[in-house]
């Protein structure tokens, strides 16, 4: 390396390491909180938790960490599968800068989101 360029790292591996755990996680339990709070709960099958039960387990932080997390790596498995989807899919990889930023910026967004929700629950 020639004296005085700097070597810029790339970031696509932290990008990846993001998109698959973000991917194994939703895969994972998305589907069980999906099923329990859209399906069983309401409609019968399974008692439903009382609104104090609900808001002691939310206001609980291992509980927030986890539903943070959780958030955080599904927004990055959307914002890298949505990206490639537009890269290959649409074949606009010439917006590249425009994808990126929109893409992973809303996933950086709708993470600030759900902290500012979770941290507005009662503890």
């Amino acid at each position: 390396m020639p004296k005085g360029v700097e070597h810029k790292r790339p970031i696509e591996p932290l990008l990846w390491l993001l998109f698959s755990a973000g991917g194994v996680l939703a895969a994972l339990f998305v589907p069980v909180l999906l099923f329990l709070f859209g399906l069983a709960f309401p409609l019968g099958w399974l008692p439903a938790p009382s609104h104090s039960h609900m808001l002691a387990l939310f206001g609980h932080p291992i509980t927030r960490i986890v539903l943070f997390v959780l958030c955080v790596l599904s927004l990055f498995f959307w914002a890298h599968r949505f990206r490639y989807t537009l890269y290959d899919g649409l074949q606009i990889k010439h917006l590249n800068e425009v994808i990126n930023v929109l893409c992973y910026g809303g996933a950086i967004v709708g993470s600030i989101v759900a902290g500012y929700i979770l941290w507005q629950v009662p503890h």
